[in-house]
């Protein structure tokens, strides 16, 4: 099954241990609902493990990263998990500036290899918080 809406497109596979949801194109809040209506289709049939393909995703925002948190939490609170795989560059970075790299499993690609340089890095392990703001 294959479906566009916008410039996002989403398939799903069947995979080692559960379905495979495929992201390629563009993920913003335009398509956020339709993500959604993606990992809700997986979740509502009883899936416990769900991969998301995010391998052709070139660009996704904080609505989209939101489908993907919310899906996890419902799969963590049936005692399953949700595995963000083969992210490029730039979703990788936004997913770790997010924290989401340590909520979800995130797989190859240019996981781990996107670092936080201006307020530190996580191979030092050093926390500091970027300037302003109540935290």
């Amino acid at each position: 099954m294959l479906t566009t809406v916008g410039t996002l497109r989403t398939s799903v596979a069947a995979g080692e241990s559960g379905p495979v949801v495929m992201l390629s194109g563009e993920a913003d809040i335009s398509s956020a609902g339709q993500l959604s209506d993606a990992l809700t289709a997986q979740l509502s049939g009883g899936a416990q493990q769900l991969m998301v393909d995010v391998s052709g995703l070139s660009f996704a925002d904080s609505a989209s990263v939101r489908a993907l948190v919310l899906a996890g939490r419902t799969l963590r609170e049936r005692g399953g998990t949700l595995v963000i795989a083969r992210p490029q560059r730039a979703v990788a970075r936004l997913l770790e500036l997010m924290g989401v790299d340590e909520m979800l499993v995130v797989q190859g690609g240019a996981a781990g290899q996107a670092r936080i340089k201006d307020y530190g890095t996580r191979e030092s392990g050093e926390e500091r918080r970027p300037p302003g703001g109540p935290y």
